[in-house]
């Protein structure tokens, strides 16, 4: 196999984990933004109060700093997770926090005469939520979702740090012991966009699928 295309090999090792990674914190993140979500929503206060102390503690501070956190620090309390846990953990909560945020304003937008038309079918609350409001929600809600997922799968990049064998953490090995640095990271540059790019395109199809039929 001729360069720069000799080492692709060694940098599909790390895509996997890369793929895995994204997967399952994204899961995890999907999940903590309608729980938080709803939260922020809630009647009651001290949930509300927590939803917002999770929101804007993940939101800001550092994604890096939150990582080393959970990596470094929890085992000091005798809580050890492995580098893939302790990456899906972080990357799940850090995105939940965004995504709720996405959840909310989605839901606040939809027009007070929906639930109102509800109440005058005779509906009830949960019935208004799960049949009138989410779905109309839902479809607001897919652009933000498309963009954090993206920036996600770019963010497992940072996971390389602890050790994780990503496809980040192969291109750095590579790099050290080839010195090759303009055809490694052009290799994962490249990689990173091939991930990307279809999930960008099945946000869309996703989008216009659920769109057939809606004004």
């Amino acid at each position: 196999m001729s360069p720069p295309f000799d080492i692709l090999p060694i940098l599909l090792r790390g895509v996997g984990v890369t793929l895995e990674l994204t997967l399952l914190s994204a899961i995890l993140a999907f999940c903590m933004s309608f729980l938080v979500g709803f939260g922020r929503l809630a009647k009651f206060t001290p949930i509300r109060i927590l939803a917002v102390v999770y929101t804007e503690f993940f939101r800001g501070t550092s994604l890096l700093v939150q990582l080393f956190w959970v990596y470094f620090v929890l085992p000091l309390l005798n809580v050890n997770l492995s580098a893939m846990q302790a990456g899906i953990l972080i990357l799940g909560l850090h995105f939940g926090a965004y995504g709720s945020e996405v959840v909310r304003s989605s839901i606040l937008a939809i027009p007070k005469g929906q639930t109102e038309a509800g109440t005058v079918l005779n509906m009830k609350s949960s019935q208004i939520l799960w049949r009138i409001i989410l779905p109309q929600a839902f479809l607001m809600m897919i652009p933000s979702f498309g963009n954090y997922l993206i920036e996600l799968l770019k963010a497992t990049a940072i996971v390389s740090l602890i050790t994780l064998n990503n496809l980040m953490f192969q291109g750095t090995m590579l790099q050290n012991t080839t010195l090759r640095t303009t055809e490694t990271f052009g290799m994962v540059l490249l990689l990173y966009f091939c991930l990307a790019y279809p999930l960008t395109l099945g946000v869309r199809w996703v989008e216009r699928k659920l769109s057939v039929g809606r004004v």
